[in-house]
């Protein structure tokens, strides 16, 4: 909105700071930080109001029983300053905006209905599994395709030239090379995905990502400080595939229009920030699924247009590690049970900051630890814009 303001009163000089993506996404960062502070002591006695209370696992770490009733679906203040602060700071012309912007709120739209039913209508099951894989899976499946032409093409226009081509060659054309699967730490050395390819790769790494956020929101703070940290990185990266110089000179594709989501990164960064407030122990409200499912889909997103899939795995290394402890202990506790009739578990519990709990670590200690390492594994990722 302000990029409009600059566009559309030239005679007003001091409007061309808007024109600058690093000056907007400072803006942006603190209007969401400012914002979600304000508005926090409202949401919270709001949830608290309608009784929105998390229920907690009695099988679980007992430390966690006095979080009985805490208010949940705090993630709905996430996406409030999120979206205040985009639509204020962003260029709402970009190409990229409102693809993230759609998978953000309508991942954030599938974790509210599971919640809504969960705690409200008293229904345990929420959403049920199949349910949510399908909206989830639509959702996903549609960024992904759109993705596909966008990312491989300099504007809209020539993406729907692009489509019409690839259709035209009966589903045998290539995407241009920008589109391959880049591997870290090398400079010249990447995978052609091809066009069914790209959607596969780009549908696990959207939904995939969502569920692994979801999956870590277990402890108080646990979850959102890894998403600003990872979110964080990634818009350096879209800064730096943005522009037509830094990405020429460190050896990354050229995607025209990323760099705007650099905006929206310093707005999840800052309405994280203000969530992590009152989130931090002992938490004042809970993020939910509506928040969980909506970051988790909005990091998987930026991810596939920086091309930075791998990078994301990296520097999400907890998010991976809590995904693949529930893995394998469904997996191992199943075919125990079926080969043994007795259900064995590799685990305590799982997710894996269960299992550390369960082990003697106090909750803060599980939390500090796994920011540290989330914090190593990202500047790691960070390095591989040079290390190439």
């Amino acid at each position: 909105m302000l990029m409009w303001l600059a566009q559309f009163s030239p005679d007003m000089s001091f409007l061309n700071v808007f024109r600058y993506i690093t000056f907007r996404a400072v803006g942006a960062c603190a209007t969401a930080l400012v914002f979600g502070l304000a508005f926090g002591p409202w949401v919270i006695n709001k949830l608290r109001e309608l009784k929105v209370g998390q229920a907690v696992r009695t099988d679980g770490p007992q430390t966690h029983l006095v979080k009985s009733g805490t208010p949940t679906m705090g993630g709905a203040l996430l996406l409030l300053a999120m979206g205040v602060s985009t639509i204020l700071w962003m260029d709402l012309s970009n190409r990229f905006v409102w693809v993230v912007m759609i998978v953000t709120f309508g991942f954030g739209w599938i974790g509210w209905v599971d919640d809504y039913r969960k705690i409200v209508h008293k229904n345990p099951k929420g959403m049920s599994a199949k349910e949510k894989m399908f909206w989830q899976s639509l959702i996903g499946l549609a960024a992904s395709i759109y993705l596909a032409f966008t990312v491989s093409a300099p504007n809209v226009e020539k993406s729907f030239e692009l489509l019409l081509q690839w259709l035209g060659s009966g589903l045998t054309l290539p995407l241009p090379e920008k589109a391959d699967l880049m591997l870290p730490f090398f400079k010249s050395i990447s995978y052609p995905l091809g066009v069914f390819g790209f959607i596969a790769l780009s549908y696990f790494v959207i939904v995939g990502t969502s569920n692994a956020v979801n999956l870590t929101d277990g402890l108080d703070g646990l979850a959102i400080m890894p998403t600003i940290l990872v979110g964080s990185a990634l818009g350096i990266f879209a800064y730096v595939v943005g522009r037509v110089d830094y990405a020429k000179y460190l050896f990354f594709p050229h995607i025209p229009g990323a760099s705007e989501l650099m905006v929206f990164c310093a707005a999840m960064a800052g309405a994280g920030l203000a969530f992590l407030w009152f989130n931090a122990h002992p938490a004042q409200v809970f993020m939910g699924d509506v928040g969980a499912l909506a970051l988790g889909g909005a990091l998987g997103t930026i991810a596939v247009i920086t091309r930075q899939e791998i990078v994301l795995f990296i520097m999400g290394g907890v998010f991976v590690a809590e995904t693949l402890s529930v893995m394998m202990q469904v997996s191992w506790f199943k075919y125990t049970k079926k080969r043994y009739g007795e259900g064995r578990r590799i685990l305590k519990m799982a997710p894996l900051h269960h299992h550390f709990e369960v082990s003697g670590w106090k909750e803060t200690q599980v939390v500090v630890r796994f920011w540290i390492v989330t914090m190593m594994l990202v500047l790691v990722g960070l390095s591989t814009l040079k290390l190439r």
